[in-house]
């Protein structure tokens, strides 16, 4: 206003306006960068490579065509897909329209999928055509609300919905909707303590800190390249990797799976500097003779999640990646991760610790009464920070449980050290992290007792160096029935996704119990916790 204006010629601007002027919505981040960094490569998908111009009018466009569907602010478009670009361009164009995107967790069954369909109810359904038998297979059981599915990726016979053309419907230009900072950004379903995957409902304020944190822990610039190769429907890759580098302008180089020829080639073709594995994945690497001696020299941080290695293991992947920081990272989908990350100080005299708490996540101890613990003592990790999810999709029980006394319960039990490192300790919810996939044991427990040998079922988590954990099977027989270990896995094996199949049955006469009858589990894993030392 000028010195001689009066209130009466202020015309307030319109909630849009407001809106895009001062929001924090995810789709704006590849905006930014391609403001700064037009001509830059931001995605490599084997010989295909797309600026951030390019992206950035990929997702504008897109996202036109997804509302011009008739979809609504919030609707829900799921992705089935591989790490390629059209997964990317749909996550960002969902976050540009007001959109919650759904990536699939390809390790689900079809039959779980379908789940996760129904309970989203999701509107629009964009699938690779590579995934096509158990995309076909979830859609038999899919909500009467999934309207449309769009493939890409060719494919014979040719989709009567096709991706490309969904993209060239939509007009170019600049797409400008009201998206709210907590309005929901991505909905990714986990596996929990019950047989159904429990969707979890993230914002776009908590995605976008998530990626700023992220970026300072891995000390991000925009000259710096990521080899992305955990799946991108896994918040650990899609939150902790892909979103802080391309926050800041960075390169993400895409691979569908994890080969190690193909990954050394990449790191070396584009100078790769971040990366995060599965320590197994490190584990192939350090068994082949073709690269024994070989080093990578731009690597800056060769990260690993879901378990400590031992010594040996650091020792080795030091001496692969020389002038590297090897840190174990670790969060969960609720906290859209990482919430702690091992400090590169750390790494070799904490080496067994989650490592400390990233800059925007408060991590403590609290015990049942809701008391927070002091520095040594053992308890419940429990978090707050602006990145928490909010809330779990149709399961009001389950988020009245999470979000007692103001703060996130993990479900993991652990101690802070003087340094503030975490110790982890046992969990409360009988979750096996395997091959960095969740798995409930008490949905196992329920496909063994389906099997009609089977008298009673504890399924637990043994220390596996491939694995981390590996789900085994403790079982007791009926009377006057037989069954044997292969038996019982060929069982598991037809009903139940491949991660969770059991490595190993164990037949026992009897469980160890409490005076009540229940099931003493940690007694189980510790008479089962050296089942695959000499494995």
């Amino acid at each position: 206003m000028s010195a001689t204006a009066t209130p009466s010629d202020f015309h307030a601007p319109s909630a849009l306006d407001m809106n895009l002027i001062e929001r924090v919505c995810v789709g704006d981040i590849v905006q930014r960068s391609a403001d700064v960094y037009p001509d830059r490569i931001a995605l490599v998908d084997g010989e295909r490579r797309l600026s951030y111009a390019e992206f950035n009018a990929r997702v504008d466009q897109l996202g036109h065509a997804l509302l011009g569907l008739g979809l609504q602010h919030q609707d829900i478009v799921a992705l089935a897909a591989r790490n390629r670009l059209e997964m990317l361009i749909t996550y960002f164009a969902c976050a540009r329209a007001g959109l919650i995107c759904m990536p699939i967790n390809l390790g689900l069954r079809a039959s779980e999928i379908a789940f996760c369909l129904r309970d989203a109810r999701a509107r629009v359904l964009i699938a690779e055509h590579a995934l096509r038998d158990v995309v076909e297979a979830a859609r038999q059981e899919a909500p009467p609300e999934l309207a449309h599915v769009f493939w890409f990726g060719g494919g014979s016979p040719a989709p009567a919905e096709d991706f490309d053309a969904l993209l060239a419907s939509g007009q170019t230009g600049p797409l400008e909707v009201l998206v709210r900072d907590r309005d929901v950004v991505q909905l990714l379903y986990t596996s929990g303590t019950t047989a159904n995957p429990k969707g979890v409902l993230t914002s776009h304020v908590a995605v976008t800190i998530a990626g700023l944190s992220n970026a300072i822990v891995h000390q991000c610039t925009p000259d710096m390249s990521a080899l992305v190769g955990l799946p991108l429907f896994h918040c650990a890759m899609l939150n902790s990797v892909a979103m802080p580098f391309l926050t800041v302008g960075g390169k993400l180089v895409l691979t569908q799976g994890f080969d190690p020829a193909d990954s050394a080639r990449l790191i070396d073709e584009h100078q790769i500097n971040v990366m995060v594995l599965l320590p197994m994945m490190y584990g192939v690497w350090l068994s082949d003779p073709a690269y024994q001696g070989r080093t990578f020299p731009s690597m800056k941080r060769a990260m690993y999640a879901m378990a400590p290695m031992p010594p040996e293991r650091l020792e080795a992947i030091h001496g692969m990646f020389p002038n590297a920081d090897v840190v174990l990272g670790s969060g969960q989908t609720e906290f859209t991760p990482a919430t702690c990350v091992q400090r590169p100080e750390h790494q070799w005299s904490k080496a067994a610790t989650w490592g400390t708490a990233t800059v925007m996540t408060r991590v403590a101890i609290m015990d049942e009464d809701g008391r927070l613990l002091p520095r040594g003592e053992t308890g419940e990790i429990v978090y707050r920070g602006p990145q928490g999810m909010q809330g779990y999709l149709n399961l009001p029980a389950e988020n009245h449980k999470s979000f007692r006394h103001g703060w996130f319960h993990s479900g993991d039990v652990a101690h802070i050290d003087e340094d503030g490192a975490i110790w982890f300790k046992d969990r409360y919810k009988d979750v096996i992290k395997s091959g960095g996939e969740n798995v409930a044991s008490i949905e196992v427990e329920r496909c063994l007792l389906q099997h009609p040998a089977v008298a009673d079922v504890a399924v637990i988590g043994a220390p596996h160096e491939r694995w981390g954990e590996a789900v085994v099977a403790s079982v007791v027989l009926a009377p006057g029935q037989q069954a044997d270990e292969a038996a019982l896995i060929a069982h598991c094996r037809e009903h139940l996704g491949g991660f969770k199949v059991p490595k190993a049955v164990v037949i026992v006469s009897e469980f160890p119990r409490t005076g009540t009858g229940k099931i003493q589990k940690h007694l189980i894993r510790a008479e089962l916790k050296g089942l695959f030392d000499a494995a």
